[in-house]
């Protein structure tokens, strides 16, 4: 089974960067999970809940978009064309600086603002995207 970014890709692009939702983000679902062992396995179900969150999230930046896919049995998907997007906000609380984690708001020209949530190394993600729409913006230049 492939996933959804590999499977959205056209030809001739390709995946530069990809980036994972934070385990940290789910430390809640973990944590809650643990105070109720005693619960006739009921702390399983959180467990299962935090994986599957962390397991179908997706996110990566191809030579021509920025792709972030959240859930499994309902989806909901962000694809933005790289030399659309006008800015990339990082958003991080005090834990989310401690721990490397935060948000991001996408926006471009006609489109509305896209919130990717709790995403591991959210600079890194960024410096990513700006790598990735210089090259192209150098491509159409040339």
């Amino acid at each position: 089974m492939s996933s959804y970014i590999e499977g959205a890709l056209v030809p001739g692009e390709e995946i530069l960067y990809t980036g994972h939702v934070s385990a940290w983000s789910l430390a809640g679902w973990i944590v809650l999970g643990f105070f109720l062992l005693p619960v006739w396995g009921l702390s399983v179900v959180f467990w299962i809940v935090a994986y599957v969150k962390y397991k179908t999230t997706e996110l990566a930046i191809t030579t021509k978009r920025v792709i972030a896919k959240f859930g499994f049995i309902g989806r909901h998907t962000v694809e933005l064309n790289l030399a659309k997007i006008e800015s990339i906000q990082v958003s991080q609380g005090v834990i989310g600086r401690i721990c490397n984690y935060g948000s991001l708001l996408v926006s471009g020209g006609g489109t509305p603002q896209a919130p990717i949530p709790n995403i591991s190394d959210p600079l890194g993600f960024r410096r990513a995207f700006v790598e990735a729409q210089e090259k192209v913006l150098k491509r159409a230049a040339a």
